[in-house]
């Protein structure tokens, strides 16, 4: 019997795991043979709602269908639908899915596997078990690079534009603008149509994707310039910066970085240049995080708050201001490579 007896105070208290379930309560009684058959039922009750109860039969896809229904975030979905397709949820175990990630993304970071299939696959299992269908479930995530990666700079950005307009690119110079200056990830600005875009306000409609839900941003003037100068028609359904998504952009902007000399940021660099100027100009970070459209200050402060490399930013304490251009030059990986 997999449920274990012992006595507390005057009755017999039973406690152990069936079905992989954790299951523990009193007896009721002081009789230890009327407390075995007491723990005996409770077992056997337990084996019939597991195998034969109205839950037992619930597959991943209908568990997927019930997600998509509640109007979840879809993002994802489709790959682990696949993957997982009429297989029971109660068969479906955290080591399993840990497996399923691999298989799907066999040469993908750790970031990428929690992110496109761990993630996923929790949540609909988990939404399922807010339904009563299953239990919840918790699986470890694989491990995270959590190096610091280079934050764009104005003059990065500056840099980036000069270029792609000289190749012809207007659509990717505002692009590069157009996320330094709102902090719009890649997904989000070349989601964007011109319905969105309202030039007399000065004001962009930006849906963030992660989180299915949208928010307005001011758009600097030098921003409202270079989407003013992409050329073309501008129906109100037509993509403002022309790209399919973020895949259709990363060979070209690479090229680009390229082309202009310039150390190679990924378009995200630009996200998080956003909150990281804004920080070191002195904003707080509840207010970065709003205008960045982040939903927590703290992510804001754990991931895009770098720490300056003039160690002499201490004579502040004692009201003496260093102006900029003193000191030594800020450390960027740019810079360690001309050292």
């Amino acid at each position: 019997m997999s449920l274990k007896l012992y006595k507390r105070g005057e009755f017999w208290h039973f406690r152990g795991s069936v079905a992989g379930r954790r299951l523990r309560g009193s007896t009721g009684t002081a009789s230890k043979v009327l407390a075995q058959r007491i723990a005996a039922e409770t077992e056997a009750r337990e084996w019939r709602r597991h195998l034969d109860g109205p839950t037992a039969n619930v597959t991943f896809a209908q568990a997927a269908i019930a997600y998509r229904e509640a109007e979840k975030p879809d993002r994802f979905l489709a790959r682990v639908e696949d993957f997982w397709k009429d297989a029971l949820i109660r068969e479906i175990t955290p080591g399993a899915i840990r497996k399923s990630a691999q298989k799907l993304y066999p040469d993908a970071s750790g970031a990428t596997r929690n992110r496109q299939v761990i993630v996923p696959t929790c949540a609909i299992i988990n939404h399922a078990a807010d339904l009563g269908w299953c239990r919840p479930i918790k699986v470890k995530r694989f491990p995270v690079d959590t190096k610091e990666r280079t934050p764009a700079t104005l003059e990065w950005v500056e840099a980036f534009a000069a270029q792609a307009e000289a190749d012809g690119l207007p659509h990717l110079a505002a692009l590069a603008l157009f996320m330094f200056g709102t902090g719009a990830r890649v997904g989000e600005a070349t989601a964007l149509a011109w319905k969105a875009v309202a030039f007399d306000q000065g004001t962009v409609r930006i849906n963030m994707g992660k989180t299915r839900t949208e928010r307005v941003a001011h758009l600097p003037s030098p921003v409202i310039a270079t989407l003013a100068n992409i050329p073309g028609p501008r129906r109100p359904r037509d993509l403002v910066f022309g790209y399919a998504g973020r895949g259709s952009v990363s060979q070209v902007w690479n090229n680009v970085a390229a082309r202009a000399g310039i150390e190679p940021l990924t378009p995200h660099c630009c996200r998080h240049g956003f909150a990281t100027t804004l920080l070191q100009k002195g904003y707080d970070v509840a207010t970065v995080a709003a205008r960045g459209g982040w939903k927590d200050a703290a992510t804001v402060l754990r991931t895009y708050a770098h720490a300056l490399q003039d160690n002499r930013v201490t004579d502040a304490l004692f009201g003496t201001d260093l102006t900029q251009g003193e000191g030594p030059e800020p450390v960027t990986i740019s810079n360690k490579r001309r050292k």
